[in-house]
């Protein structure tokens, strides 16, 4: 068994309002800092997961993904999988 590093960005979903986004774009519009548009908040998890392999390592991630760490109905999520240093 091998040590991998799992990177998980879990994201609301595109088609979604994400009122999180929406606050915090108005607090920094409110600020000074009028530049900034399209707000949006997730969540990122870093996992070091003990695998047989690199593909196995994120299989068990997109089931931690599936069963805990996002909601399938409003969020897609990212992985990014490297051996562990």
């Amino acid at each position: 068994m091998s040590r991998y590093r799992v990177e998980v960005r879990v994201m609301p979903r595109a088609a979604l309002l994400d009122p999180q986004g929406q606050a915090v774009e108005h607090a920094l519009h409110a600020l000074g800092f009028a530049e900034v548009s399209r707000v949006r908040v997730g969540k990122h998890f870093v996992l070091d997961v003990e695998a047989t392999s690199g593909d196995a390592a994120a299989a068990r991630a997109r089931d931690m993904c599936d069963r805990l760490l996002a909601n399938p109905v409003i969020e897609d999520y990212e992985l990014a999988v490297e051996a562990a240093r």
